[in-house]
């Protein structure tokens, strides 16, 4: 495309927490909260939300089992919503349940397809974004996915969610931009703990600065305080400026209480997180206090909110914005390009697009970038200390 451009859609209006996202391993394997999904088949089942003439697929694990199939449909009703918001829209989404696994997905994709879908929307797991995205290769249908596994992106097959290396570009610059150069790392030993830990290296990189210890622990409070403990006597010596620990949950707190009990203080060494940290069990642990993490702005998902509470009747989880914000996306390219409406130069323009999570582009690469704001947690509070940026022309594009 020969002239860049930044699109707002419909009712999407920027911002938003990213609290509450699915954590990466529940998007990149089994359901979130831990449950399985069921065995896939090659049945499925489907409605259609809104009646334009141009047709997207949304595939969602609505018959999976554990949280998987409660964010599916949160995720149903946030593209239902953006529907009925965006009173122009002249496309029509096909909704059909992938069951949360690969052969689900696969033959999810390949019916859409059959019924004239232009574009995938989901799935959430990686593994099934992999499945779908063969055959969408095969009939040159892009795939708009809600993993946050990287490894599933490729071209055609964009991520829409906030992925690792975002979080840490954003939190490490900032850091690096205030004095810090030194860093320390406490990571879980999981799948989401090694994107983590590869993209510390790589953004600590970028900015001069040198990771000085990585600790992977596991899930458990025996390694998880043998892994702090370690840590604090690193930061005692006086060579760590800042201590990374992107996890989410009880798990951050609880590494903090160890930290302190060690007798590093937030005081003496500046901690940093993830867009996990937007969520009160952490932002309330008064050890932390003076942390810093990277969100959306969280004026957005207020007003998303309320209109999705008035049509459902229900609180929506923090996944849904993306849904919101697909089918938005899609109906505005619809609306604005013609024939070129889904094409890689019209889904990778470098201006990128606003939704309610705020600014967000696709690479070629298929991954994506957001622009994200920096809070700072304040006696039991999150308060922006660096807005994000509205375009990508501030964040450095």
């Amino acid at each position: 495309m020969s002239r860049p451009f930044f699109m707002r859609f419909g009712g999407i209006r920027a911002a938003v927490a990213v609290a509450g996202l699915c954590a990466l391993a529940a998007c990149s394997g089994s359901g979130p909260g831990g449950g399985a999904p069921v065995i896939g088949t090659a049945q499925v089942s489907g409605e259609v939300l809104g009646n334009g003439p141009v047709k997207v697929a949304l595939l969602l694990p609505l018959s999976a089992t554990g949280n998987a199939g409660q964010i599916a449909l949160n995720l149903k009703n946030a593209a239902d919503l953006a529907i009925r918001d965006f009173q122009t829209a002249n496309i029509q989404v096909l909704v059909k349940d992938d069951q949360g696994t690969p052969i689900g997905a696969r033959a999810a994709a390949s019916e859409a397809i059959s019924q004239g879908a232009e574009l995938i929307v989901g799935p959430l797991f990686a593994q099934s974004v992999t499945a779908v995205a063969a055959v969408a290769r095969s009939a040159n249908v892009p795939v708009v996915a809600f993993s946050t596994d990287s490894s599933a992106a490729t071209r055609g097959v964009y991520l829409l969610s906030f992925l690792p290396q975002g979080d840490v570009d954003r939190i490490i610059s900032y850091a690096a931009t205030h004095g810090k150069r030194s860093f320390a790392a406490l990571l879980p030993n999981t799948a989401e703990g090694t994107l983590y830990e590869a993209a510390l290296q790589r953004a600590v990189a970028n900015v001069g600065g040198r990771v000085m210890a990585v600790e992977r622990y596991d899930l458990d409070k025996v390694s998880m305080q043998t892994h702090a403990t370690s840590t604090a006597t690193l930061v005692k010596s006086g060579t760590v400026d800042a201590v990374f620990m992107p996890d989410g949950g009880d798990a951050t707190p609880f590494l903090a209480e160890v930290l302190a009990a060690n007798g590093v203080l937030s005081s003496k060494v500046t901690f940093l997180g993830s867009g996990q940290w937007d969520d009160p069990r952490i932002v309330r642990e008064s050890n932390l206090n003076g942390g810093w993490y990277p969100a959306p702005d969280n004026t957005g998902f207020a007003g998303f909110a309320q209109r999705y509470e008035t049509a459902f009747g229900a609180t929506p989880s923090r996944t849904a914005t993306l849904a919101y914000d697909a089918t938005s996306l899609a109906a505005g390219l619809a609306a604005r390009f013609g024939q070129q409406r889904f094409a890689p130069q019209t889904l990778t323009n470098s201006s990128g697009f606003i939704g309610i999570d705020g600014a967000f582009r696709f690479l070629q690469n298929g991954l994506s970038e957001r622009g994200l704001a920096v809070y700072r947690i304040d006696n039991g509070n999150a308060t922006i200390i660096d807005p994000a940026p509205k375009t990508f022309a501030k964040a450095g594009a």
